[in-house]
């Protein structure tokens, strides 16, 4: 079993600790001091360390940094007074994983150490990630043949086992609904409730009600209690997307669920205690809104234990063909219609595309390809893709669509006209006001072949 090196000057609750995490199956070494805390850490291969913040001679600060300096992988668990949560946060800041409010219950102290000790061997595991990545990983509904999916659905698999609070960040579109739906099916929580919440599509003033839940007469319309997301996701999972636009006095009820796993219901006085792993997602930089004053600091640390990012599509464009025939297998089954597959040529126009949607984008681009599709495979002129240029900021800045290239944005023009021209190459070319050497250099250097070469 791990063992937890202890540093507590207060004899009493050093025992406390030592005799409960000892009944835990845990090894314990314990300290009254910072000093002797290092030299026990000298001596001994310690797993974590749970130190108070308030020590004589060095303070737990100090012995924090100390310790990160020898041995950054290394877990640290503090505990403070619960009037110094900002001491609390300078904590996190200095690397320390998680940290408790005296007093506490040994039961949350408990709860938090295992927590750590599974995160700290998910890192482990994740250091061996890109040898590991010689193995393909693979999960119903995720397309994942590029590198960078690969990584996603490796850290997937080993997260999803452990109770550890996961942050999905990634562009609109990317999937982290998916991705969080994935973590949940191989967590131990699978047989429980999996329950999604978007904060921006429900007004500010009523999301508390829809997470926490209400009781009856607690404002206008309240004419009976309802239970919220938490309790409804009791032993299961809770995926709250748009983490980001959680309005501040929620965000301190949420802290408060993810210390002590309790709230009351809006208008009650009654504790309800819940079991519910949290997954959040966002498209915004948190770390911005760090900055702005606009998200709490101590929230961002408790939700940013296992971070996952979600590469947008034009950085896995290996993952386009397989999406793209997903779709269309789907959309054909539900429709009714004979779409079988697609031409060389329009998947070409895909995968060449910068997808400012992304996935979402793409899945619309072949729902309506397959439904005013006239033949049975799909072809260029079935592609209707939106190449808009971006809207000009302060003249310069938007000028090309994010994450394209001004090559990139001649190629969709050259695709955009064939699609206009039904195929045409001659009346594409005069669209685009070229040749028809012109255009035929064009459609080579983008890999649609040329079949009017052919014709007699």
């Amino acid at each position: 079993m791990p063992t937890i090196l202890i540093v507590e000057d207060e004899a009493k609750m050093r025992r406390l600790l030592e005799l409960n995490l000892g009944d835990d199956g845990f090894t314990t070494l314990s300290a009254e001091d910072a000093e002797t805390g290092l030299k026990l850490l000298r001596e001994n291969p310690v797993d974590l360390v749970l130190t108070d913040l308030k020590l004589p001679g060095l303070n737990g600060l100090e012995f924090l940094q100390t310790i990160k300096r020898q041995n950054a992988a290394l877990p640290v668990v503090v505990m403070t007074a619960f009037g110094s949560v900002e001491t609390a946060v300078d904590a996190m800041k200095a690397g320390a994983s998680d940290y408790v409010l005296k007093p506490f219950s040994l039961t949350e102290m408990r709860m938090v150490i295992h927590k750590e000790l599974d995160v700290r061997n998910l890192r482990e595991e994740n250091r061996t990630l890109r040898e590991a990545l010689g193995k393909r990983y693979a999960h119903p509904n995720v397309v994942a043949r590029s590198p960078k999916m690969q990584e996603v659905l490796a850290t997937l698999e080993r997260v999803a086992p452990t109770n550890a609070t996961v942050l999905l960040g990634g562009e609109s579109g990317v999937g982290k609904d998916l991705i969080a739906r994935a973590i949940h099916e191989k967590s131990r929580r699978a047989s429980g409730p999996f329950l999604k919440i978007n904060s921006t599509a429900i007004p500010e003033n009523l999301l508390e009600s829809e997470l926490f839940g209400f009781e009856k007469g607690a404002f206008t319309g309240a004419v009976a209690s309802k239970p919220g997301k938490f309790e409804l996701a009791d032993k299961g999972t809770l995926f709250l997307d748009e983490i980001g636009d959680v309005p501040p006095v929620t965000q301190v009820k949420l802290l408060r669920v993810l210390q002590e796993r309790e709230f009351e219901r809006l208008g009650g006085t009654r504790t309800v205690k819940v079991d519910v792993r949290l997954i959040a997602a966002t498209n915004k930089d948190l770390r911005e809104a760090l900055e702005q004053g606009t998200f709490r600091e101590d929230l961002y640390y408790r939700l940013n234990v296992v971070p996952i990012d979600i590469a947008p599509l034009r950085e896995r464009k290996e993952d386009i063909p397989d999406l793209a025939n997903l779709f269309i297998s789907r959309f054909t089954g539900e429709s009714g219609k004979p779409v079988e597959g697609i031409t060389p040529e329009a998947m070409r126009i895909m995968v060449n595309y910068h997808w400012p949607g992304n996935v979402r984008e793409l899945q619309n681009i072949v729902e309506r390809a397959c439904a005013l599709a006239k033949g049975s495979v799909l072809e260029p002129a079935d592609i209707h893709l939106d190449v808009r240029p971006a809207k000009s900021v302060n003249g310069a800045a938007g000028f090309l669509p994010d994450g394209m290239t001004l090559e990139q944005w001649e190629d969709e023009m050259v695709q955009e006209a064939l699609r206009r021209a039904n195929g045409n190459k001659s009346q594409a070319a005069r669209l685009l006001g070229l040749s028809r050497n012109a255009l035929r250099y064009r459609l080579s250097k983008i890999g649609i072949a040329d079949e009017a070469e052919k014709e007699p």
